[in-house]
């Protein structure tokens, strides 16, 4: 394996990840309400499960909000013209975003209401 090739995929991917960062209003409100879970997380002291389930949900989130804005940037590089097919793509895509943001708020009350009852 050639360490050096993979330092550099490793930038690359990193690098991604700090543009979407930069860029992308709703990835900022997943790492902040990301961050807001965790601090809850550490706070009430949630069981070694809870906290396995919790980081799977937000790395789906965040995930998801990549491959997102991956296919939004994929689709304005093809084209720039409105297309019923381009419009289908950015929509399906956040789609898939809003379906995990429902699910992790649901994960979220399952886990922390417990706690704060």
């Amino acid at each position: 394996m050639d360490w050096r090739k993979e330092r550099k995929r490793f930038a690359c991917a990193w690098a991604g990840i700090v543009a979407a960062v930069r860029e992308e209003t709703h990835m900022r409100i997943h790492i902040a309400l990301a961050v807001i879970a965790l601090v809850v997380a550490a706070i009430l002291h949630i069981s070694k499960l809870e906290w396995l389930i919790l980081l799977l949900t937000i790395g789906s989130v965040i995930t998801l909000e990549l491959i997102n804005t991956a296919i939004e940037r994929a689709v304005d590089l093809v084209t720039t013209d409105s297309h019923p097919l381009a419009k289908a793509a950015k929509d399906i895509a956040a789609g898939a975003v809003l379906i995990a943001a429902v699910v992790a708020v649901v994960v979220g009350i399952i886990i922390f209401l417990p706690y704060l009852l």
